[in-house]
């Protein structure tokens, strides 16, 4: 290149310097690189909780459920896990009513089954999410009812005793059918929650080898549901339960959805299988109400946007399901409900998943997507509509512009200040501010 003169590119603009060359974007995407398919983001109202929204005023009932399941109020959620009751109804809030609570003589007895069409209110909101387009079910049973088990009760762990195996999958089969009667219908169904988890609430006892042999059973009879597996109590700890399972040719056939809890261990992998992974249960531990977003505090909502984030690219997760969605007292679930001032409170854990949950909807792929500032966490999903999400979490100090953002592009931005709060993309470039979750919505 002769001096003073400057290269001029087809487009009329000056060549970049091979010396000096652009600097990559942002973040970039690559839409040939597939990841795994989502089966959507949910919560859980197990243990009565339900009946603390049905305390409510009528109107507050209704923007509670706006806040859960509508996509333009709230976080859209597409998963509702139930919880299959193990014992009668105890203190307020704590047990769930079983739909055999008594002993029908023996595990070759006729069942006795009762159903009173309202499941601690577990059907009423079931319903209510339904109208709002929610497909996805999952019912999963903490215990078998006490006299199925070894120490005689449905609480302080115990083991199903081998006679009571049938009998306990046709218990599981004969919920799904109530809920079918009342114009639900269950998708998941799980037998176990934590078994390597002793509690002094509804719990019992599973090994990886255990949880493979039951599956056998209830896998044939449950034929018009898919089986789920086996909800551990940590991330690292589910890999054992998913190992056995694959291991077994029998059990890996009726084992449609892999599930696992990160309070012992986060998602750090994917679980050892092809199936769909469900993170199935978390929230952080805390000693408070809080709703702030970015606090320190490791219960904020910056906490669970993070975890969401790692749960999908690292775990490569199908589902995520987030326990609870609203409580009372010191309660880290999503939304805190006062039954007796008859008030409730959002935390911005709510936004934080709903900046995932609105926007990335059933059946949509993660795609290939990278950041050039390590600050960045990126992931990026192609929904079944065309449409494009990219959700950046900024967890540095400083702003990073992205230029070059594709197509037709709207920003919604969550952090101290703003909840999912709209920013049209002008000039396709956006400022991904510091400490905040930008959903990118490509349409």
């Amino acid at each position: 290149m002769l001096r003073g003169i400057v290269a001029i590119t087809l487009l009329g603009l000056p060549a970049v310097h091979p010396a000096h060359p652009a600097p990559p974007p942002a973040v970039t995407l690559d839409e040939h690189v597939r990841h795994q398919e989502i089966d959507g983001f949910g919560i859980s109202q197990a243990f009565r909780r339900n009946e603390l929204l049905k305390a409510l005023p009528a109107e507050q009932q209704r923007e509670i459920l706006d806040l859960w399941f509508d996509r333009k109020k709230g976080a859209g959620l597409s998963i509702l896990r139930l919880g299959i009751g193990s014992s009668p109804a105890g203190s307020p809030y704590d047990h769930m009513v079983s739909i055999q609570p008594e002993n029908p003589g023996g595990p070759d007895a006729p069942p006795k089954y009762v159903w009173d069409g309202d499941d601690n209110s577990q059907v009423w909101v079931a319903k209510e999410a339904q109208r709002y387009g929610v497909r996805r079910f999952f019912a999963d049973a903490w215990s078998a009812p006490g006299y199925m088990k070894d120490n005689g009760d449905d609480k302080n762990g115990g083991t199903l005793l081998p006679e009571w195996r049938r009998a306990y999958a046709n218990y599981l089969v004969a919920y799904t059918k109530f809920y079918a009667k009342e114009g639900i219908r269950i998708t998941d169904l799980g037998f176990t929650n934590e078994p390597d988890w002793t509690a002094t609430y509804a719990s019992m006892r599973f090994t990886p080898e255990q949880a493979a042999e039951f599956v056998k059973v209830l896998g044939p009879i449950a034929r018009n549901v898919d089986v789920a597996c086996c909800d551990s109590f940590g991330w690292n700890e589910a890999k054992a339960y998913t190992a056995a399972i694959e291991a077994d040719p029998e059990a890996r056939r009726w084992v449609k959805t892999h599930t696992g809890h990160t309070y012992a261990s986060p998602v750090d992998a994917p679980l050892p299988t092809g199936r769909r992974t469900w993170m199935s249960e978390w929230n952080p531990n805390g000693d408070r109400w809080n709703t702030a977003w970015d606090d320190g505090s490791s219960f904020d909502g910056f906490t669970i946007a993070s975890a969401v984030h790692d749960a999908l690219t690292l775990g490569q997760v199908s589902g995520y399901v987030y326990w609870l969605g609203a409580s009372r007292g010191a309660t880290r679930a999503l939304l805190q409900i006062d039954d007796v001032a008859k008030t409730y409170s959002v935390s911005k854990r709510l936004w934080a998943l709903a900046a995932y949950s609105r926007f990335i909807r059933p059946g949509a792929v993660r795609v290939g997507a990278s950041a050039a500032d390590p600050a960045l966490k990126v992931s990026a999903f192609r929904n079944p509509d065309g449409s494009r999400v990219i959700e950046v979490l900024n967890t540095g100090t400083a702003a990073v512009t992205w230029k070059g953002v594709p197509g037709r592009a709207t920003a919604y931005v969550t952090n101290n200040d703003n909840s999912l709060t709209p920013s049209p993309v002008a000039g396709r470039t956006v400022t991904l501010q510091p400490r905040t979750l930008t959903t990118v919505v490509v349409r």
